[in-house]
């Protein structure tokens, strides 16, 4: 490395932990690899997301740069799957050889077995000597102990490769707590929210944001009646549609089961309203054909609830109130937007 480089490297460093505690981003080594390839400026489509998302929203979170790392930085996180399924592979292959070998010493014993029998069979019918009555045993001994150490082997295979699974099932278990998409619709998940939302309101926008509460109406009725399958599908259709709403600083999450959020910048409660009213109308003009019958289903609406940032605010608070606008909306009779003005 020149001494320009190292001098320039250098300063990126200097500038990278101010900002990661100016705006609240965990120092991770992955988020020092963002941060430095954003103030090195050497992918201008992640710096150009980057700034939007702190001019709009006030912030990066850390949901966010996680999004990123994986999309612009890390060489696919699949590396890490991909292992996996090598690990995987690889043990079902040593399994299945050794499951083979297994059942050729099988079979191979049982044809000595067989053969030893009809000979000692033959005690009673002809004279065979001592000797070879002894030699019979010794050839049925000597297979009972090498399909022993046979089935032994495999055995002990098994544990390992119990103990294999266990590694492995546990691993996946972590990558899913650290995933921040969920892993139905796609969009970002409940704790992509919960970071979000606790970073804008540790770091407003300029001009405060809003909470959307969207809850999909009569969902279990729908469930019951075209199956979960048809479910999930209009679980899918409504994240895409709200996701083709997320722009200028706004995102979608799923919040739980047939609910979603949405965090909108920099628009007081009458502009986020009129967003919430927008992806209302357009979720209300939804239709889904059933593949088996064929028949269209076209009664699909969202019930939304609004709640407007207030300085002082907390999570649970903010939350609440746009909960209690969501169950308004319910009581009046549902495919509504509240409050209303």
């Amino acid at each position: 490395m020149s001494q320009d480089t190292f001098t320039l490297s250098a300063g990126y460093l200097k500038k990278i932990v101010p900002l990661l505690m100016k705006y609240q981003v965990p120092a991770t080594p992955t988020n020092y690899a963002l941060w430095y390839t954003y103030i090195a400026h050497t992918d201008a489509e992640l710096a150009k997301i980057m700034t939007d998302a702190i001019r709009e929203c006030g912030s990066v979170s850390a949901a966010q740069c996680e999004q990123l790392y994986q999309d612009h930085i890390a060489e696919k996180h699949d590396k890490d799957f991909h292992e996996l399924q090598t690990n995987l592979q690889a043990m079902a292959q040593e399994m299945g050889n050794t499951m083979v070998d297994t059942m050729k010493d099988t079979d191979v014993f049982q044809n000595t077995l067989d053969k030893s029998f009809k000979q000692l069979a033959r005690v009673g019918e002809e004279t065979l000597t001592m000797e070879e009555t002894i030699a019979l045993v010794r050839n049925a001994v000597k297979g009972s102990k090498e399909i022993k150490q046979s089935t032994s082997f495999f055995k002990n295979q098994l544990a390992e490769a119990q103990k294999e699974i266990a590694r492995l099932k546990e691993t996946l278990a972590e990558a899913n707590e650290q995933a921040v998409n969920d892993a139905l619709t796609g969009i970002l998940n409940r704790r992509a929210f919960d970071d979000q939302l606790g970073t804008m309101i540790s770091n407003p926008p300029p001009k405060g944001f809003c909470l959307l509460l969207c809850d999909l109406d009569h969902f279990k009725n729908f469930n019951d009646t075209y199956g979960h399958l048809m479910g999930d599908q209009v679980l899918k259709i409504t994240a895409k549609r709200l996701s083709d709403y997320c722009r200028e600083g706004i995102q979608a999450f799923r919040y739980g089961g047939e609910e979603f959020a949405m965090l909108v910048p920099n628009r007081a409660l009458n502009g986020s309203r009129r967003v919430a009213e927008t992806i209302r109308a357009s979720i209300d003009k939804l239709v889904i054909k059933d593949k088996k019958t064929g028949t269209k289903l076209d009664n699909i609406t969202v019930s939304i609830g609004v709640a407007e940032f207030e300085k002082g605010d907390h999570a649970k608070a903010l939350i609440e109130r746009a909960d209690k606008q969501l169950y308004e909306a319910k009581n009046l009779g549902r495919n509504r937007v509240m409050p209303i003005a």
